[in-house]
């Protein structure tokens, strides 16, 4: 195998790794080419051996530059670097991210993450100094390493043709990556892996994978030798899961075999001290089980590790463009992270891999990239300051593995214009540049220059130091603080949060976890106001004016009381606090951190976590020119009538309102005839006369002789329920002057408005076709129904039998040409027969009915020849 370094250099003592064999590879081909893809899998080498390999390279004409995705494996990757120069890191290999950083004049090799790389772009666009960018873990596809990889080759191709561009990769999709880069050399490396055992133990049915976890660590660690690495999707999964293996490990249960295991958390938000102890080699005599987030996939070699144990779980952020929010996503892991994971087993000797998920569970091929999914806010700041502006379409410009998602881009802009960030157009302006400056969120940058301008510039470092690691309140009370350190009991209130982190107050009560967060948010603090040139001797720090500083980083977000400990968000969504959480009485709120919203306003409410309260008269300082005078009418469906108002409304948020005495008549008129239109003119007060003359005319329609309204000018009208809801102006309209309620229209109005509908020969001609009513032989007249009526079938009329007696035929309308259906009753009014064939009944049906009426009702006529009796109504004594 081909070496790359002298006999003298330090490395020729190292021990060999897979990668060396590709090395000379690599070497000649970025000789020919300023672009190279290297494909190799965990534990091959790449991180640490690849970078020190090009440090003699001819054609390096200034520092390599690596991106790692993530803090831990950047200090892991630099320290282990300079570890086998022989040197400490920040010498020929130093590291530098937004919280630490060690480096020198002499380092040539400088590992940075985060936006560390953004900002030396936008700094020097041309990398004057570097001669070669190195992507490590690509495939992990964080936002930064898509934004840092579109920007370095628009660099490459506009400004340095000279630079290389190394991509390297375990498990990404070589040749798309190949296709974005031109159809660059692609070189793959094979690792040194021992054989790894893979078993599936998926949890009983009713269980969560979580259940499953202790369980699968204990029969481990009694079955097996080695270390353990445990994956879990996410912090407070660990915590518990430390917690239940610490109890179990410290009881009798344990047993003596199981002695001197120690159990070592691993996830991105703890200390760089613990971390670096679940990194660290076992101590001699320990048995070391590591609980890990996905940090722990790539990039870490953790010493000891044989057996490793998955849940199968990630968890990622969804940011939902239409709430401006984002939410924690747990979700299974790609095929790509789980054989990632496997292979940790078989770094150093061949291993053991216990899934805890079922064999036949269908799992992507890889992950999503975060730029699908992400809050875009500062890649929109970030592409604007480098020239692309926040327009559709801009961002095309530059070479993008997967584009960012149109709608999320389009959010951002909207946001950062919002905060004065770009100008109409989508350019950055001098405020948008001065953001950029900041590793924060444009929002936080914000806020901070904000702060400094009103006298707050201390309290607002200490708040974007807040918002930019972990809630230390929900970190105490994660780590069992029995005495709730910051009296808080998990209230979203940032007041006493601020006070222990500007006012230094006493940390002896605080977890060793929760009092190093707080060292950590005091220094971000510090160098956040070092970097905005705030003098924290000569700036106001009370925690109790946090509100509007929020209200300026989270606008859409500034929240109205809607009852208790519920609110409506400026951005029309609803958010709610905590029961019992004491900011719940407050009336305004600047809420910073929201989550678990449906992703629609108008949908599920989100949950407050953090927010600040807010008076009336802040709101109106800060917002003056959203803040809008208005003028609204609306329908109020619970009153059934026109509401007219005048309004001070922010966004969704009504400030003000008041009645508004003099609104357009014919506005309020309009609204009402829709609003009659859109919930049917059932509720208007139809009188039974007018009800049975829309029938009748119904009726007259369907005689075909007769001219319709459809058929020439002049016929019947239409005065169906559709028909009248869909001509409510044309014909209700004229007569609702001054009605803004469906209370005040009268049986009379509409009376008046049918009859304007009717005109003279038509209102005299339904007379004749259609009557209301029709005399009967007894001398009695009855309503006729016409409910069901339409040629060929007749109204109904319903009569008693009696008073039909001598009546031969059916009763007809319009000259005997439609009989009436005739319903014949009994003396108590019930139907004893239907028929429009009276002459049939009285031959064939009435003998059987007059039986059976003789024995109910003795008191009444009953002739055996109906035709020859006097028709009537009364009983045999008032005939008498």
């Amino acid at each position: 195998m081909e070496r790359i370094v002298s006999p003298s250099s330090p490395l020729s003592l190292a021990p060999p790794l897979p990668i060396d064999e590709v090395l000379p590879l690599i070497l000649r081909r970025l000789s020919e080419t300023t672009r190279l893809i290297l494909e190799a899998p965990p534990g091959a080498g790449k991180t640490t051996r690849v970078p020190l390999a090009l440090l003699g390279s001819p054609w390096l004409n200034g520092r390599i530059l690596m991106l790692e995705p993530r803090r831990i494996a950047a200090r892991a990757a630099a320290r282990q670097m300079a570890r086998l120069l022989r040197e400490e890191a920040g010498r020929t290999i130093g590291y530098r991210t937004a919280l630490d950083s060690r480096e020198s004049a002499e380092s040539r090799i400088l590992v940075v993450t985060e936006g560390v790389l953004t900002r030396m772009l936008q700094a020097d666009p041309s990398l004057e100094g570097v001669g070669c960018l190195i992507f490590d873990e690509f495939h992990e596809r964080s936002l930064h390493a898509d934004l840092g990889l579109a920007l370095s080759l628009d660099c490459q191709e506009s400004l340095r043709t000279d630079l290389r561009l190394l991509v390297m990769s375990a498990t990404l999709d070589g040749d798309a990556l190949s296709g974005l880069l031109n159809g660059c050399p692609r070189i793959q490396a094979e690792g040194k892996r021992y054989p790894v055992a893979v078993r599936y133990l998926p949890p009983a049915s009713g269980r969560q994978r979580e259940d499953q976890v202790v369980p699968a660590v204990i029969e481990a660690l009694r079955e097996e030798e080695g270390g353990l690495l445990v994956f879990l999707p996410g912090a407070a999964e660990i915590r518990r899961a430390a917690s239940r293996l610490e109890a179990f490990l410290s009881s009798g249960a344990a047993g003596p075999e199981l002695a001197g295991v120690v159990v070592r958390p691993l996830y991105g938000e703890l200390p760089s001290s613990v971390q670096d102890a679940a990194v660290a080699p076992a101590a001699a005599g320990e048995r070391k089980v590591v609980l890990a987030t996905s940090i722990a996939e790539t990039s870490l070699t953790i010493d000891g590790v044989r057996i490793v144990i998955d849940a199968g779980l990630s968890r990622r952020q969804s940011f939902a463009p239409a709430l401006g929010m984002s939410r924690l996503v747990t979700e299974p892991v790609s095929r790509a992270s789980a054989d990632q994971r496997c292979g940790r087993a078989g770094r150093m000797e061949a291993g053991l891999c216990l899934r805890l998920w079922a064999q036949s569970a269908p799992l992507l091929a890889r992950s999503r990239p975060e730029i699908l999914d992400s809050d875009l806010a500062s890649l929109c700041l970030e592409l604007a300051v480098w020239g692309f502006p926040a327009v559709e379409g801009s961002a095309e410009a530059l070479r993008w593995l997967d584009p960012p998602p149109p709608a999320a881009l389009a959010q951002a802009g909207e946001l950062l214009r919002l905060l004065g960030a770009l100008d109409a157009s989508g350019h950055a302006v001098s405020r948008g540049r001065a953001m950029a400056e900041f590793p924060l969120h444009p929002r936080l940058a914000h806020m901070v220059l904000e702060g400094k301008a009103m006298g707050r510039g201390l309290l607002a470092c200490a708040l974007a130091a807040l918002f930019s690691e972990r809630d230390p309140v929900r970190a105490s009370l994660a780590q069992g603080e029995a005495d709730d350190f910051f009296g808080l009991h998990g209230s979203a209130d940032v007041s006493l949060r601020l006070s222990a982190l500007l006012e230094g107050e006493q940390e002896h009560g605080m977890q060793a976890g929760t009092r190093d967060l707080m060292r950590r948010l005091r220094e971000r603090m510090r160098r956040i106001a070092f970097k905005a040139g705030i003098d924290p001797r000569r700036n106001r720090q009370d925690p109790e004016e946090a509100g509007p500083l929020l209200a300026l980083a989270w606008p859409e977000r500034v929240a109205m009381r809607r009852g208790p400990g519920s609110y409506l968000m400026a951005n029309g969504c609803g958010a709610k606090l905590s029961p019992g959480d004491p900011l719940g009485a407050q009336p305004f709120l600047a809420v910073a951190l929201a989550s678990g919203a449906s992703g629609a306003p108008g949908g599920a409410d989100a949950r407050i976590h953090l927010a600040a309260p807010l008076c009336l008269e802040d709101m109106e300082g800060l917002f003056a020119e959203r803040i809008r005078k208005e003028k609204r009418l609306v329908w109020d469906a619970a009153r059934q009538a026109v509401s007219a108002r005048e309004l001070r409304r922010l966004d969704a948020l009504i400030l003000e309102e008041r009645p508004w005495s003099d609104p357009p008549a014919e506005d309020v008129r309009a609204l009402l005839l829709e609003a009659l239109a859109r919930e049917g003119i059932q509720q208007l007060p139809w009188s039974l006369d007018l009800l049975e003359l829309r029938r009748r005319v119904a009726f007259a329609r369907s005689l075909p002789w007769e001219k319709t309204a459809e058929a020439e000018p002049g016929g019947w009208p239409d005065l169906s329920d559709a028909a009248l809801a869909a001509s409510l102006p044309v014909w209700l309209g004229p007569f609702l002057e001054g009605i803004d309620r469906v209370s005040r229209i009268s049986t009379l109005m509409l009376a008046e408005a049918l009859s304007a509908l009717l005109p003279w020969p038509l209102a005299r001609n339904i007379e004749t076709l259609a009557p209301s009513h029709m005399a009967v032989p007894s001398g009695f007249s009855y309503r006729l129904d016409y409910s069901d009526a339409s040629y060929p079938a007749g109204p109904v009329l319903a009569v008693k039998l009696q008073e039909l007696f001598g009546l031969e035929k059916t009763p007809a309308l319009c000259e005997g040409r439609v009989p009436v259906l005739l319903h014949l009753l009994s003396p108590a009014g019930r139907p004893v027969q239907i028929t429009c064939d009276l002459s049939g009944f009285w031959q064939n049906g009435y003998a059987a009915v007059r039986a059976e009426l003789r024995g109910r009702y003795p008191k009444h006529p009953w002739p055996e020849d109906p035709l020859r009796a006097t028709a009537t109504r009364r009983t045999k004594k008032h005939l008498s």
